[in-house]
């Protein structure tokens, strides 16, 4: 019993009350590498990726009209005593208008998605491979407290992440890294190489040079691939930026620049052979003659192969399943897998499922504010939540979906989550989860249903002792067992 309650906790979301509990834990976690559908139902609402980089390439265009007619506005330096010429340019009175319209209309793609994901979460049959969904999200994490990004962090996860879930890393991280989330948020569409024809053309004429973006290529290196402190230098991530140079998105630029782009306007990954660094690059000592976008992809193969990348990668692994100070057996164990397979992904997770340090009977982790919100609407049998109530709920417990803050991520441990008003919040919010379950709930069924043998005699007590059965709900939904994992 205790398995199941393990199987359907810690590595999947949560049992729901209509959940037949899995005979076979590690089974029934392997059948779900099949059944896992990267598109379910739940996705059928999320808008089209055109049509997302249409309304952001039109909200673009727009602050790039308005920085030119301020800039026109602008009085010249006059002679002493001179009066000012009336200005030609004048204000387009529909300009705030519109960008206002731009930015409920990116928004509510926001909201769409972040509704379209927490359906895919409640009514999912396959939670493990759901909560691994979660899992890579957060680790090639975007931003949306950055607008450009507010319509396409969903999409990131939905067209990058949930098809290369259960393939080889290799493939995962060219995926994201080629994604337009990605390529906004570290502004890589904007790197431009200094000796690029475009480059070249930018200094003859003196104008105003944007210069070569380094965030991209720190942060695979640091974040999504080696590690902090694993060998490379700062020399490496110059080189491995001047690499990216000229990988950029179809359908955003406007004008004249779009013509440097080419690949449509359907927001599709675009390689501007014109933003283009020429020459060879040597990262971490080794040569890549490599010419074009070729360049970055063999260096990126090359990083997906490193040991330390195995490393870093099963640490993490490690950390989410087994506890905040990963088990250093399980970490070498992960690691192994992931060398031997050459990343395939599958193989890691099958090492994790055979991990016996993550079937340790008492909880490991506490849940996140995702995690938790997430398990107490699948308890109650809630298969969806109004988009407004869902983003006001996790705005509430400290957890705005795809808003990290940086591109490290929400952090995975307790110390991050546990505070006592943290806890608070969940309790506001369990109580109005169990006011809408009404009054024929029982709080003692649904523990012996979500929570199979690992119910303490306190909290049963707690809940036989509640004044209603809304009260006992909520207490089941804040107990020690059921916040953590």
């Amino acid at each position: 019993m205790l398995d199941t309650a393990i199987a359907l906790n810690r590595f999947g979301l949560g049992a729901r009350p209509g959940d037949t509990p899995p005979a076979d834990p590690k089974s029934w976690l392997t059948a779900q590498f099949s059944r896992f559908q990267p598109r379910p139902q739940a996705l059928a609402q999320v808008p089209a990726r055109s049509t997302v980089i249409g309304q952001l390439a039109d909200y673009i265009a727009q602050q790039r009209m308005d920085g030119r007619a301020k800039r026109q506005m602008q009085p010249a330096s006059l002679p002493t005593g001179a009066a000012p010429a009336q200005a030609d340019a004048k204000p387009d009175p529909q300009a705030d208008p519109l960008r206002r319209f731009l930015r409920q209309t990116i928004r509510e793609d926001y909201l769409t998605m972040n509704s379209a994901r927490l359906s895919a979460a409640l009514t999912t049959d396959n939670p493990f491979a759901e909560r691994l969904v979660h899992f890579w999200a957060n680790h090639f994490a975007v931003s949306v407290d950055k607008l450009p990004v507010i319509g396409l962090a969903g999409l990131l996860e939905f067209e990058a992440i949930r098809p290369h879930l259960f393939g080889r890393f290799s493939d995962l991280l060219l995926a994201v890294e080629q994604h337009p989330a990605m390529l906004v948020y570290l502004d890589q569409a904007q790197s431009v190489g200094p000796n690029s024809r475009i480059g070249r053309i930018v200094a003859m004429r003196g104008g105003k040079q944007r210069g070569l973006n380094e965030n991209l290529g720190r942060e695979i290196m640091e974040l999504h691939t080696l590690g902090v402190r694993t060998g490379y230098s700062q020399a490496d991530v110059t080189e491995f930026a001047r690499a990216l140079t000229g990988w950029t998105v179809s359908g955003l630029a406007r004008g004249p620049a779009s013509r440097f782009i080419g690949g449509g306007d359907d927001g599709s990954f675009a390689f501007a052979d014109a933003l283009h660094e020429p020459g060879e690059r040597v990262i971490m000592g080794k040569r890549y003659p490599q010419q074009g976008e070729a360049q970055a992809r063999a260096i990126l193969a090359d990083l997906a192969a490193n040991p330390a990348t195995a490393r870093h990668i099963s640490t993490k692994l490690a950390r989410h399943f087994a506890g905040d100070d990963p088990p250093a057996a399980m970490v070498d164990r992960l690691t192994r897998a992931y060398v031997a397979s050459g990343g395939d992904l599958p193989t890691v997770y099958r090492a994790l499922i055979d991990s016996p340090e993550a079937w340790a009977a008492q909880p490991l982790k506490f849940k996140t504010p995702w995690e938790w919100s997430v398990s107490a609407l699948r308890a109650v049998g809630q298969t969806q939540i109004d988009p407004q109530a869902a983003i006001a709920m996790l705005n509430q417990l400290g957890q705005p979906t795809w808003k990290p803050g940086s591109p490290a991520g929400w952090d995975d441990i307790a110390a991050s989550w546990a505070a006592p008003e943290a806890l608070m919040r969940r309790v506001e919010i369990a109580q109005r989860i169990a006011s809408k379950a009404g009054s024929s709930v029982d709080a003692r069924a649904i523990a012996q249903k979500v929570l199979p043998g690992a119910v303490s005699d306190a909290t049963r007590t707690a809940i036989a002792r509640a004044e209603s059965p809304q009260e006992g709900l909520a207490l089941l939904l804040v107990s020690p067992e059921f916040v953590r994992r």
